[in-house]
């Protein structure tokens, strides 16, 4: 079976959007991506930093999904990272309320053994130095590495950011982060930029508008399935990363064609994450539900024409 190693936050979120608002819950990108991933029967291990505040059922139930955690540093007496933001009413924007790096301010990661010759990385959001660090604690380049950023790094370690970029294969960003990294407001400019730094393949997230795949002249667009209900949009990023990532594990193809499929699945796990709050909803999801999800997304996408 495949590896897939993650690297990313698992943490504590505070959430507060039109529908309602939580207490502290599992959250983090690692988890996100973990979970999401863990749809695809492939094996997986999350490297990531929690304090003694976390409970032990978190990681049991990661253990339960078939995630390996003995990459998950435990630092007795350290408090777990924690982020509280708030929605507004579009849901597509928000405030930070608090951030708390706490043990993640100090966090070297340590790539488990077992994983050091993952076929996939998936880096998720996370400072540019510790993504660098795991590249090179690999015993052998993974036949694909995706990185996940966003604006902050480019606000604050622009020069870590251009070295990581440059060392992988798969770039996931959204719209306004993509503008900002290339200085260009179209999306076909910006991903040629990108390209430019290293990445063969370069994903851009619009939300509930779709995501855009590149590679070189090539284009892909897959659309978001229109919901009735949104609840919760934290982590559906990070969710479409584990769907894609996980996709492309269990397959082994990293072609092209095949990031279309990966796209649509990374989206289709996504469509799930957003209508809990948290975690809850990808804890909880039946591969049923998966599959009749897969064919709306088919049928919302294909049509007939005759071209003259």
């Amino acid at each position: 079976m495949s590896k897939l190693l993650i690297v990313g936050t698992v943490a504590f979120d505070a959430i507060e959007t039109p529908f309602g608002k939580t207490d502290k819950i599992l959250g983090g990108a690692g988890t996100y991506i973990g979970l999401s991933a863990a749809q695809f029967n492939v094996r997986s291990s999350i490297v990531s930093v929690v304090g003694d505040d976390f409970p032990g059922s978190y990681l049991e139930m990661l253990e339960n999904n078939n995630i390996d955690i003995s990459g998950i540093e435990v630092v007795e007496g350290g408090k777990t990272f924690f982020w509280s933001g708030k929605y507004h009413n579009d849901l597509n924007s928000r405030d930070t309320l608090d951030t708390q790096l706490n043990v993640l301010a100090d966090f070297n990661p340590v790539v488990p053994e077992d994983f050091k010759d993952a076929e996939v990385l998936m880096l998720g959001n996370l400072h540019p130095s510790i993504q660098i660090d795991v590249i090179k604690q690999m015993e052998r380049r993974p036949k694909l590495i995706i990185l996940d950023t966003m604006n902050f790094w480019m606000d604050n370690t622009w020069d870590e950011l251009m070295e990581v970029i440059s060392m992988v294969d798969v770039i996931t960003i959204n719209d306004e982060e993509a503008r900002q990294l290339t200085k260009e407001y179209s999306l076909v400019k910006a991903a040629q930029k990108i390209h430019e730094i290293g990445p063969k393949y370069v994903v851009i997230k619009k939300g509930e508008h779709g995501a855009l795949l590149f590679n070189d002249h090539n284009i892909f667009f897959a659309p978001a399935l229109p919901l009735e209900e949104v609840f919760d949009p934290t982590g559906a990023g990070d969710t479409f990363a584990g769907g894609f990532a996980g996709y492309l594990t269990k397959s082994g193809d990293i072609s092209f064609e095949n990031m279309k499929n990966a796209i649509i699945c990374g989206s289709n796990m996504a469509s799930f994450c957003v209508e809990k709050f948290g975690t809850e909803r990808l804890e909880n999801v039946s591969k049923a539900e998966i599959q009749e999800r897969l064919k709306q997304f088919k049928e919302l996408t294909q049509f007939e024409i005759e071209l003259s």
